[in-house]
């Protein structure tokens, strides 16, 4: 009899992937709030460890260190702007629990698990790590733009080891599941597309980071409909002497192209899932990433329509956010599942 699921020790590296994706989440209201330097010392907040700071304790603070926002020596934070920030900060510390735990567990297991997993696990905390000092960068440096992106790559990154973690650790604890037989010549001719399409997935996902963060990068091509989508100041083809109009426009045309290519991979993916006969899961999941993609860029276009200049409808900014990472992930488990399936399966 299948030992139940939340007694197996799979079990926990996914938990921390959905405690990850919720931490990935309140990273994006405190973009919503524009809230990035609401704590502007790390670890500490305004030198204090609470959160109930009050618009003067701010003011002493930023006279007392001289370290003002990026906005201006007056500007002051509500106490549920730094509440964000610190519940953020809070929930990537407690996950040091139990991914020590999980690399713990791993290690008592190694027989049944392998070096390799064990080897993933101690990585996963060296991430967490980085990931944690990533974060006190971003405050230092007030938000840069290549900062905040590199936060959100380390925390995709960090979510995507953790479900490698998960099927492989499945598959060794005996999981029958249909995506993990397939045959040999299937995935050899199909790998390269699904790796090729989940990076391209994460690059312009990393990509998009970069313009929300970057100065008047929301607003480089204008608002409203058609001149700020999907034209870029009323042209399609407009002048990339602009920073902010650079960045939008690759930006839009890598999305395109990225579109196009799992829209027309898509479709290949699938006659050849068809013609071997393998689980419909393997180009479900292409299907998925393909339809959240799509969506997000009707979302994203939304996002410049709606917008007035200076006023952008934030909400939209963080489903942005959230459909791009569903996307990344989407076309992940695909490709986790494709390289973790038996290499040693038939040709029907």
């Amino acid at each position: 009899m299948e030992t139940k699921w939340f007694r197996r020790p799979s079990t926990l590296p996914l938990a921390i992937a959905i405690m990850a994706m919720m931490i990935i989440t309140v990273g994006g209201t405190i973009r919503i709030y524009d809230a990035g330097e609401s704590c502007p010392d790390w670890p500490q907040c305004f030198g204090t460890w609470g959160f109930d700071v009050s618009e003067q304790e701010q003011g002493e603070w930023y006279d007392e260190t001289e370290e003002y926002d990026s906005r201006g020596p007056d500007h002051r934070y509500t106490t549920f702007e730094i509440f964000i920030e610190w519940v953020h900060r809070l929930l990537a510390a407690l996950m040091a629990i139990p991914v020590l735990a999980n690399f713990l567990i791993i290690l008592k297991r190694k027989e049944l698990y392998g070096d390799s997993l064990v080897k993933i696990s101690f990585f996963t905390g060296i991430l967490l790590t980085v990931q944690g000092i990533a974060g006190a960068v971003t405050v230092r440096f007030d938000n840069a733009d290549w900062s905040v992106a590199l936060h959100l790559g380390l925390a995709s990154c960090f979510v995507f080891i953790l479900l490698w973690q998960y099927f492989a650790m499945r598959k060794l604890e005996g999981a029958k599941w249909p995506m993990f037989y397939a045959p040999k010549s299937f995935k050899e001719s199909q790998i390269k597309r699904v790796t090729i399409a989940t990076s391209a997935i994460f690059l312009l996902l990393i990509l998009g980071a970069w313009v929300s963060s970057s100065p008047n990068g929301n607003q480089g091509c204008s608002v409203g409909f058609p001149d700020g989508w999907p034209k870029c100041q009323g042209d399609f083809f407009p002048s990339l002497d602009n920073s902010g109009i650079l960045v939008q426009m690759v930006h839009r045309i890598g999305a395109g192209i990225v579109g196009i290519a799992l829209f027309l991979g898509g479709m290949k993916y699938r006659e050849s899932c068809l013609e071997h006969d393998v689980h419909n899961g393997f180009f479900r999941s292409f299907d998925i990433a393909g339809a959240l993609w799509f969506t997000n860029v009707f979302v994203g276009g939304m996002y410049i329509v709606e917008a007035k200049m200076g006023d952008f409808p934030e909400s939209l900014s963080l489903l942005h956010l959230l459909l791009g990472v569903a996307s990344f992930l989407a076309a992940s488990v695909g490709l986790m599942l494709l390289k973790l399936s038996e290499e040693g399966g038939e040709d029907e």
